[in-house]
């Protein structure tokens, strides 16, 4: 909102050296947001005066029309002869008063004025526009010309207002009152303790049965509609200068003397109005919800399909504009122009208000902002109608010669005014200050409050702030006007903390451990789109299929949640790559969501006071299951290359060793298993497993991606994952790992090579030789994979362990070491058919 500080001195007389900073600093204390205080005509300069144009010459001979002006423009320039001037624009005629910049003087924007040769002639000034003097939109276009009437030489400057200070104030959505000059002067009132002249406490003629004839039906909608009408406005009445300047300077465009004043008053009052011609209206003006499908062309020459839920303005032909939003173009106000027989010359103003809920949606339905729509969805004083229909009358009276009709109409649905109970002292408790009731009441009754009572207070909420609906509300309304920033800055003291829980304590230990094997954490939205599952290759009844879809997505393309961490993973590292990463190791720990069994919807849970423990847990039980999950994706090196080697590619085993990772901070022993399961390679996949309270429950695979899923999603060739489920995970552990005991004897270690066929997995010769070699074996590794079919045999391979052998009591035999040994070796014999080599 856009409040010239001339403007607003009418209504409070503040003193003449407040500045407009000024003003801006005590708004700002009371609670509204002044953004900047615009400083018009701060860099402009005179001599710029009035002239009449005497002659007029057309120059020849150049690409664009010239002219060669002489202007009279009095005793201005301190001679009185004519200025000589070349203009290019045409808008003008021999005898028009027009606005002239003399050489020495300086134009917005730091344009300094001087004689100069131009098209052959010597340009003594400048004829101005809007635009160069920054005076904002005109319907011109052109050079400004001023009524006959005015005096030439006459100072331009006063004149034309071009000096003033304007407040710009965001206006946030429940002070709809302050976005009029008279919201606006009255919060300034206050600020400075000074009596407020309210331009809406003016007479106003009681309704009778003379006025045009109106048909309300749908009180709901519209509770209150004046109708005044005008007649005998002259053709050729044009808006004076003082009330073209005071729209632009709110940021509006002077358009006719009807529109003209109606946004005025707007402007002025915060009252929406509209101006009808009245020759086009035919029969009783109704307000009505429309029929589906009906058809309005608006003021914007669009042809607009109306909602069954648009509230509108209709004669017996049918809606002649939106309620609240905009009017029709079949009952516009026609200026007088170049053809005034046509002109409008009989108005009837329409002064309404309308439910702001049905407006708002009306206005976002047909993407149809408006000034209007702007201010009844922020709240309109519904007492300020009459007025606001009176002072458009007058002003037509005025300006354009009218003669107001006796007839007031006035439709008003019954309503009572709004009362809120507060105790005395409630503003004292929100603020942690003691006010006082005196001061309570009569911060109340500044801002327009009917107050009654004792230590209950009865305060009955004025008309222009709808926005005051319970004690909080008046609360905050004290608190703001005495002041912010004198509220005292005192810490809550929280309770003692009892720290992290174990499952918090948990994540936090496996993604350090994640980051410390050298992987990066990615976090990612909780969305995906359903076709992502065709693109990992689920069969399709998989569980992971079946998604919770959210009614108001963030996206169209993503509208269900998780069921699984890889596919926000794998797209951060798809996008990774496009932009020049090669070698990439990502993780990321996070919720997913699985639906349940048996769907419940969700109840609303009470917002005047906690929630019970049973409707706590209702709610909960409506919820989808979220399990957490982590995740890694690799791809590219594992180990650079440099001068101590040549490096190594990331490959499945990689993710196994992060689910192995994952699981150590658990304390859960994994079993790693041959597995095939969706996005991965079939021989390069693992499954992993866990034992729970003794039955093996799968967490999660590991491996390298399919080369279709590769292919489909986008990825580098490659590309290897792996996704656990904690929860699980955190079921089949002890707690916190514990750190493993050293002992202090030596070793023994044992090296076996075993040759088995190529399908056996190295993982379950690995799990035959641990269960065989006893409670003697440290540590087992697999050191070396050799294949060779002329040694070998064909479809053979040869797996090399190093076992390590240890006792904690004593240093072990050759004999013992050798018979672990042997009795690991035998029992992989007897599971995996592996012999030993050589």
């Amino acid at each position: 909102m856009r409040v010239p500080l001339s403007w607003l001195r009418e209504y409070v007389d503040l003193p003449a050296t407040e500045t407009g900073r000024d003003v801006q600093a005590k708004l700002i204390s009371a609670g509204l947001e002044v953004e900047t205080v615009e400083q018009l005509g701060a860099d402009l300069k005179g001599p710029l005066v009035v002239g009449q144009v005497l002659t007029i010459e057309e120059l020849e001979g150049f690409k664009k029309p010239i002219r060669f002006c002489t202007v009279d423009v009095g005793q201005a320039n301190g001679t009185g002869e004519p200025q000589e001037i070349v203009c290019g624009a045409r808008n003008f005629a021999v005898g028009d008063k027009v606005v002239v910049v003399l050489p020495g003087a300086t134009l917005p924007g730091g344009f300094s004025i001087a004689a100069r040769k131009t098209y052959g002639r010597v340009s003594h000034g400048m004829i101005c526009s809007s635009d160069e003097l920054g005076m904002g939109e005109d319907s011109t276009h052109g050079i400004i010309v001023l009524p006959p009437e005015t005096e030439a030489g006459k100072d331009a400057i006063e004149l034309l207002e071009l000096v003033d200070e304007v407040l710009d104030i965001a206006v946030t959505a429940n002070r709809g009152d302050c976005l009029s000059i008279r919201g606006v002067a009255r919060e300034t009132a206050i600020a400075y303790g000074l009596p407020l002249r309210d331009p809406a406490l003016i007479d106003v003629p009681a309704p009778n049965a003379y006025g045009y004839p109106v048909q309300v039906s749908d009180p709901f909608g519209c509770d209150r509609f004046t109708a005044r009408t005008v007649t005998g406005l002259r053709p050729e009445a044009r808006s004076p200068l003082w009330l073209q300047r005071r729209l632009q300077k709110v940021g509006m465009r002077p358009i006719s003397l009807a529109v003209d004043i109606t946004n005025y008053v707007m402007m002025e009052l915060g009252q929406p109005l509209h101006a009808y011609d009245r020759s086009s209206v035919q029969g009783t003006i109704g307000v009505r919800r429309a029929q589906e499908g009906e058809k309005l062309v608006t003021l914007d020459g669009v042809e607009r399909t109306l909602h069954a839920e648009d509230l509108v303005i209709t004669d017996e032909r049918g809606p002649i504009g939106l309620a609240g939003v905009m009017g029709g173009a079949n009952t516009e106000i026609a200026d007088h122009g170049e053809d005034a027989a046509n002109a409008t010359t009989e108005v009837v103003i329409e002064a309404a208000h309308f439910n702001a809920i049905s407006v708002a949606r009306t206005a976002r339905r047909h993407k149809l902002l408006s000034e209007a729509s702007r201010r009844f969805e922020r709240g309109v004083d519904p007492a300020a109608a009459a007025a606001a229909a009176q002072r458009t009358v007058d002003l037509l009276v005025l300006l354009a010669g009218g003669t107001a009709e006796a007839g007031v109409t006035e439709v008003i649905a019954p309503s009572a005014p709004h009362t809120i109970t507060v105790p005395a002292d409630h503003p004292d408790k929100v603020a942690g200050v003691t006010y006082g009731r005196e001061t309570v009441v009569r911060r109340l009754q500044e801002v327009g409050c009917d107050v009654y009572g004792q230590d209950e207070l009865i305060v009955t909420v004025p008309s222009w702030r709808p926005d005051l609906t319970d004690p909080n509300d008046l609360a905050e309304e004290v608190i703001r006007l005495e002041g912010y920033e004198d509220l005292p800055a005192t810490l809550p003291k929280p309770p003692a903390g009892r720290g992290l829980t174990a499952r918090q304590r948990l994540h936090r230990r496996i993604g350090r451990a994640l980051a410390g094997a050298g992987y990066v954490e990615a976090l990612n939205y909780p969305f995906l789109g359903e076709q992502v599952f065709d693109q990992l290759g689920l069969d399709a009844g998989d569980p992971v299929r079946r998604v919770v879809k959210l009614v108001n997505p963030l996206s169209d393309e993503e509208p269900a949640l998780r069921t699984t961490l890889l596919p926000g993973l794998l797209g951060a590292l798809r996008r990774n790559t496009g932009r020049g990463g090669h070698d990439l190791a990502l993780f990321e720990t996070g919720l997913v969501f699985h639906p349940r069994e048996e769907r419940r919807a969700a109840g609303h849970l009470p917002v005047d006071r906690r929630p019970t423990d049973e409707e706590i847990a209702r709610l909960n039980a409506a919820l989808p299951e979220q399990p957490r999950h982590a995740a890694v994706v690799l791809t590219g090196a594992r180990e650079q290359a440099g001068w101590w080697g040549k490096g190594r590619p990331a490959d499945w085993a990689d993710a196994v060793e992060a689910a192995r990772t994952v699981a150590h901070e658990a304390g859960a022993e994994l079993v790693v298993r041959k597995g095939r399961y969706g996005p991965w390679h079939p021989g390069r996949c693992a499954e992993l497993l866990v034992v729970v309270n003794g039955a093996e429950r799968a967490v999660g695979h590991a491996g390298e991606l399919h080369p279709r899923v590769v292919k489909a999603l986008g990825l580098p060739e490659r590309t290897c994952a792996m996704e656990l489920d904690l929860d699980v995970l955190e079921e089949a552990g002890d707690g916190i790992p514990m750190a493993p005991s050293i002992s202090s004897f030596p070793v023994a270690t044992q090296d076996v090579a075993l040759v088995v066929d190529k399908p056996v997995p190295a993982a379950e010769v690995e799990d035959a030789l641990r269960a065989g070699a006893g409670e003697l074996l440290e540590s087992i590794r697999l050191f070396d994979v050799y294949e060779n079919a002329e040694q070998l045999g064909e479809g053979r391979k040869s797996l090399a362990y190093a076992l390590r052998f240890r006792a904690p009591d004593r240093t072990l035999t050759v004999d013992e070491a050798s018979a672990a040994r042997d009795a690991a070796v035998a029992l992989a014999g007897e599971r995996t058919g592996a012999v030993l080599r050589g």
